[in-house]
C-alpha cells in the first residue's frame, strides 16, 4: 500500500505574511524579535530582515510601543485632527525640505495624512519614527506648505 506524505505547511512569503498579519492582529507585539519567535512557533522560518520586509509589504505601522495593521494604523483620509496632537514642531531645512517632529512612533501616521492630502506643494514625504521630511519643489512651495501645516497642526 502506498502512503501519501502529510501535507506540508505552506512556507511561501504570502503564507508567512498572512501568519504575521494574524499575530499582529492579536495585538501587543512591539519588537521584530518577538515576531520572529512567534512565527517560528507557528512553523514559519523567519529572520529579522525577512520580518522587516514583510512588515513593509503589509503596510504595518508602529503605534506607540506595538505594531498595528494598516486599517488600525491609518487615520481616516485627511483627518488632520486625529494626528494633530502627535505633531511637536515644524521647521524648514533649506529651501526645499521641511522637517516635522512628532511624538515617538507617530511620524508614519502623520505622513499618511499628508500623503493623502495630495497637496501640490509636496513632492514627497519620508517618515521615520518621530521625524518626517517633506520635499517641496522650491522655496515658494515650501512657504505655502508651512502655512498649511501651521494651520492644521497649530505649532
Amino acid at each position: 500500500m502506498h502512503q501519501h506524505a502529510p501535507p506540508r505547511p505552506d512556507h511561501s512569503a504570502p503564507a508567512r505574511r498572512e501568519a504575521l498579519r494574524r499575530i499582529i492582529a492579536g495585538g501587543g507585539i512591539g519588537r521584530q524579535r518577538d515576531l520572529v519567535r512567534l512565527l517560528g512557533r507557528a512553523g514559519y522560518r523567519a529572520t529579522q530582515s525577512s520580518v522587516s520586509r514583510d512588515l513593509r509589504e503589509l503596510g504595518v505601522a508602529k503605534q506607540g510601543d506595538h505594531y498595528v495593521l494598516p486599517a488600525a494604523a491609518a487615520p481616516a483620509p485627511l483627518d488632520f485632527a486625529a494626528v494633530a496632537a502627535f505633531v511637536r514642531g515644524i521647521e524648514p531645512a533649506g529651501p526645499c525640505l521641511t522637517v516635522i517632529r512628532t511624538g515617538i512612533g507617530s511620524a508614519q501616521s502623520v505622513a499618511i495624512v499628508l500623503d493623502r492630502a495630495a497637496w501640490p506643494e509636496c513632492v514627497g514625504t519620508l517618515s521615520g519614527d518621530d521625524t518626517i521630511f517633506v520635499a517641496t519643489r522650491d522655496r515658494s512651495a515650501q512657504r505655502r506648505l508651512l502655512t498649511r501645516l501651521r494651520q492644521h497642526f497649530r505649532v
